[in-house]
C-alpha cells in the first residue's frame, strides 16, 4: 500500500501528526478551491477504519441527495488510490462501504440532514462510530443542528474524530464564521489552500484560471480560491482584530473607559470595559457582561467585582431610574449625553480608528456583535443609509464608554 505522505499536501502533514496522537476530537478544515482538504479527510477515514477493528464511520451532507456525487465518490477515490479495492465492498441502496479484511465489517454510512430520524437511527453491529465528517458543513443549520447529531452518534467508544469541511462563506456573520472564533480545548482548526498542494495534482488549466480570477477579480479570488472571509460589502466595521488579550497587555492599559446599555425588555443588559491607545488609534476590548433579565441589583454587584476602584462608567441616559439606582449602590455613572446624531458619530469614530481589538474569549458577545453588525438591504436589494438599531447592545455600550475620546478627535 502506498504512504499517506505520497497522497496528502505537506499543509496536512501537523494534522496528520495530531490525529495519530489523538490529541483533539473536532478538526475544523476551511479553505478554497484546490485545497485537498476532502482528499485527506477521505484518505484518514478509511485508513483509520482499516487500523481498527472497532471503528465504523458516518459521513453527511445537509441534503442527501448530494451525497453520492460528493463525499461517496470522495471515498471511493481514497480506496483507489491506497490500492486497497479488494479489502472494501460497497453499494448504493442504501449507500454504504464495508470493509472486509479478516472477516471485519467496519462500516461507512452516508446520512443526509434532512432526514434527521435516519441519523438518530443509526447502529453498528461491532464497533462504534469513530469517525463523523461533515462535509460542507456550512450548509448546516447551526451548532444547534451539529450538536443533536453528535449527541446522536457519539456513543459507545474511547476515541472520536469529527471532521468539518467548507469553504468559508463570505460574511463573517454566517454561522460557521462566528463558530471556530469559540476557543476549545478539543477543538483544531486548520486553512489551507491549493498553493501548499502540488502543482501537478492540480493541473495546468486550474492553476490558469486561479490566475486569470485573481487578475480580473482579485476580490473574488481572495474568497474562491484562498477560502478567506472577503464580506458582502455591508459589513460596518472592516478593522476587527479577534485574538487573545493577554495579562501582561491589560497590565499596561492605562487610558480605560466602562459603559453600559441598559437593555429593554427581552435585550440584555451589556457592561464593556477598554482601552484606547490615543498615538495609534487602536482600541482594546477586553472584558464584558451581558446578561438577560438582569436586575440592576444584581448588576451593581457584578460590575463592582471588576470596577473595584470605583471608576466612572458612561451608561445610557435613556434609563435615568437605573443611573439613579446604580448611585444608590455607590457606583459612579453618568448618562451619556446623547445628539440627534450621536448614534451615527460613535459609530462612525469607531469605524475609523486603525484596529477594533477584541479577546472573543473574554468578550464573546461583543466580538459576535461587532462581527455580525451589517447595513440592511431595501427591497431592491441596495444597502440602506443608516445603521441599524439591533443587536448592538455592546457597540452602544463602546460609544458610551469613548463619549469623551469622541469630542477632542476629529473623524479623517
Amino acid at each position: 500500500m502506498i504512504s499517506l505522505k505520497q497522497l496528502i499536501a505537506p499543509s496536512f502533514y501537523e494534522i496528520h501528526n495530531d490525529l495519530k496522537q489523538f490529541r483533539h476530537t473536532h478538526y475544523w478544515l476551511k479553505g478554497g478551491r484546490g485545497s485537498t482538504k476532502s482528499s485527506f479527510i477521505s484518505l484518514e477515514v478509511i485508513l483509520g477504519i482499516m487500523k481498527d477493528t472497532q471503528a465504523n464511520a458516518v459521513v453527511l451532507r445537509k441534503v442527501g441527495q448530494t451525497l453520492q456525487g460528493s463525499v461517496y465518490e470522495q471515498l471511493q477515490w481514497a480506496v483507489s488510490v491506497l490500492g486497497v479495492e479488494g479489502y472494501w465492498v460497497s453499494k448504493l441502496s442504501p449507500l454504504e462501504m464495508k470493509y472486509i479484511a479478516d472477516g471485519r465489517e467496519n462500516k461507512i454510512v452516508f446520512r443526509g440532514a434532512d432526514k434527521p430520524k435516519k441519523i438518530k437511527s443509526t447502529k453498528f453491529r461491532k464497533g462504534y462510530c469513530k469517525y463523523i465528517w461533515y462535509e460542507e458543513v456550512d450548509e448546516f443549520g447551526g451548532m444547534e443542528e451539529i450538536r443533536t447529531i453528535n449527541q446522536s452518534l457519539l456513543r459507545g467508544g474511547s476515541d472520536f474524530v469529527v471532521f468539518y469541511s467548507y469553504n468559508p462563506p463570505q460574511s463573517q456573520s454566517n454561522w460557521v464564521n462566528e463558530e471556530i472564533l469559540k476557543q476549545r480545548d478539543d477543538r483544531l482548526v486548520h486553512h489551507s489552500t491549493y498553493l501548499t498542494v502540488p502543482p501537478e495534482w492540480l493541473g495546468q488549466q486550474f492553476l490558469i484560471e486561479a490566475e486569470h480570477l485573481k487578475a480580473v477579480k482579485p476580490q473574488a479570488y481572495q474568497h474562491e480560491y484562498m477560502g478567506e472571509v472577503t464580506g458582502t460589502g455591508g459589513e460596518v466595521f472592516t478593522n476587527l482584530t479577534l485574538r487573545e488579550i493577554t495579562d501582561s497587555e491589560i497590565s499596561h492599559f492605562d487610558h480605560i473607559a466602562r459603559g453600559i446599555d441598559w437593555g429593554y425588555a427581552a435585550d440584555p443588559f451589556h457592561y464593556t470595559v477598554n482601552h484606547y491607545d490615543k498615538t495609534r488609534r487602536r482600541l482594546y476590548i477586553y472584558y464584558e457582561i451581558q446578561m438577560l433579565k438582569l436586575s440592576n441589583r444584581k448588576a451593581a454587584e457584578l460590575v463592582k467585582a471588576e470596577n473595584k476602584r470605583n471608576k466612572l462608567i458612561v451608561c445610557d441616559s435613556a434609563e435615568p431610574k437605573s443611573i439613579a439606582e446604580m448611585l444608590a449602590y455607590n457606583l459612579k455613572v453618568l448618562g451619556a449625553k446623547k445628539g440627534a446624531d450621536s448614534v451615527e458619530y460613535g459609530i462612525k469614530w469607531l469605524q475609523d480608528l486603525e484596529e477594533i481589538v477584541i479577546d472573543p474569549k473574554r468578550c464573546p458577545n461583543t466580538a459576535r456583535e461587532f462581527l455580525e453588525y451589517e447595513l440592511e438591504k431595501d427591497a431592491n436589494g441596495n444597502f440602506k443609509g443608516h445603521f441599524p438599531d439591533k443587536n448592538n447592545h455592546s457597540i452602544d455600550a463602546v460609544r458610551y464608554s469613548r463619549e469623551f475620546d469622541m469630542k477632542i478627535v476629529k473623524i479623517r
